[in-house]
């Protein structure tokens, strides 16, 4: 496997408009060496959201993953991860729905409740 260039990720995520406050990251490949460099420059940017799919355990191994590369804890608690509300999505669609329903919840300053809320359920 080749590794992937930083600069590639540093390019897109320039390029993308997300710094801008309303901006949004979603890293969706499941593969580490693409997710994880385009994280560390997303977690560097004014994006209101950054988020990865993933499993509860790969998002924790990411966390680390990402930890060992210098990513500060502070940056690390804006990853959202994994991502998607909790209504039990098993297709394509239905994990697209979870995930557009948590950024329009948060978004609009509800989501936290909305977190508590399926927490509790």
């Amino acid at each position: 496997m080749l590794p992937v260039q930083r600069h590639f990720h540093s390019q897109v995520v320039e390029e993308e408009g997300v710094h801008h406050p309303r901006g949004v990251v979603v890293a969706l490949t499941h593969d580490p060496r693409l997710d994880d460099m385009a994280l560390m420059d997303a977690l560097n940017s004014r994006a209101f959201y950054v988020g990865a799919l993933g499993s509860r355990r790969n998002s924790e191994q990411r966390r680390e993953r990402l930890q060992s590369l210098g990513v500060a804890p502070r940056q690390l608690q804006r990853l959202h991860a994994p991502i998607g509300l909790a209504i039990g999505s098993r297709t394509p669609p239905e994990i697209a729905l979870s995930i557009l329903a948590e950024v329009t919840a948060l978004r609009h300053a509800a989501g936290q409740r909305v977190r508590d809320a399926a927490s509790a359920a």
